[in-house]
């Protein structure tokens, strides 16, 4: 069992170095916060092209198949059994559903027209029916409403996480660090620690695979002691994995004081009084066209995307 191959979510990869890894780690967050964003008061086929979009720049970006097949694997696994589970779920509603149409239907075929107004009304063809059940069979029913609902969450569940992790995946943390530092210059104003906040940022990053191979080791330690779990039971098994997780959060603990005391002796102890070199920002050719592909994505997303229903 190995965490960090098989579940490498928040881990930057070094090699190799796709057209994501180059963009400026600005332009990736604005992309990230457009995703993130774009979603809300937004139609079912703007949620779907944010996934279908996201698929396309993992595939363009010619990141190796054995870094992104199980992430986006069992993400679209869960998102596929939510869809499913949202669809036959019950509405809500709790009313009982007729046919829109009488049930006598009668065609009018001469047009009533209005004296006053020398107007026509339009009917309706009555051979467009409309259903709000979609779908019927024994126990298992899908409406217009449960379908809308389980698109909105599927969608939600797949953009949220692996926009995420499609961003923290080809930005390296001192990247987003420099480049979070670089947007939060204004607040110095304010006189708040910016330099700090950021330093913070880097090192949750960073803490991220240690919090990974300690869980890796422990369980590996629990799978060598070849524990018979069926004699312990229930009980004997809940304290087994109580024990693991308090020797979990010792561990974390123990590597979370080593690193305060490493920065302590760098003379980390105030804000503002020590300066992190972090790299150089500078916007290239491929940054302006990303930037300008983010204004006709927004273009499309007013134009297009936002929901007629809210």
């Amino acid at each position: 069992m190995d965490l960090l191959r098989s579940l490498p979510l928040g881990l930057y990869l070094e090699e190799p170095q796709t057209w994501l890894h180059k963009l400026d780690p600005r332009v990736k967050l604005f992309w990230l916060l457009s995703f993130l964003t774009s979603y809300v008061v937004a139609n079912n086929y703007w949620r779907v092209l944010l996934v279908l979009l996201l698929i396309t720049f993992t595939v363009f970006a010619k990141i190796p198949l054995r870094v992104w097949r199980q992430q986006m694997g069992w993400l679209l696994i869960l998102s596929f059994m939510v869809l499913v589970i949202g669809s036959i779920s019950p509405d809500g509603l709790g009313i009982s559903y007729q046919s829109r149409l009488p049930a006598n239907e009668q065609i009018l075929t001469q047009p009533i027209t209005d004296k006053k107004t020398q107007v026509t009304p339009v009917i309706a063809d009555s051979n467009k029916k409309y259903s709000y059940v979609l779908f019927q069979k024994g126990f298992v029913k899908i409406n217009r409403r449960s379908l809308d609902l389980a698109i909105r969450l599927s969608t939600i569940v797949f953009t949220l996480i692996y926009s995420t992790n499609l961003y923290l995946l080809t930005t390296a943390p001192e990247e987003i660090t420099s480049g979070m530092e670089s947007l939060m210059q204004p607040l110095r104003r304010f006189n708040i620690p910016v330099t700090e906040l950021t330093l913070t940022l880097t090192l949750s990053l960073r803490f991220i695979p240690l919090v990974l191979e300690e869980i890796q080791n422990l369980v590996r330690s629990v799978m060598t002691r070849a524990i018979n779990w069926k004699k312990l039971g229930l009980k004997g098994g809940a304290k087994v994995w109580l024990i693991v997780t308090e020797r979990l959060l010792e561990n974390l603990l123990l590597r979370a004081e080593q690193m305060a005391n490493a920065m302590m002796v760098r003379g980390f102890t105030s804000p503002n009084e020590h300066r992190v070199k972090w790299q150089e920002l500078k916007l290239k050719t491929g940054d302006w066209l990303a930037i300008a592909t983010l204004m006709v994505f927004w273009g499309i997303r007013i134009a297009f995307g936002a929901d007629s229903s809210a």
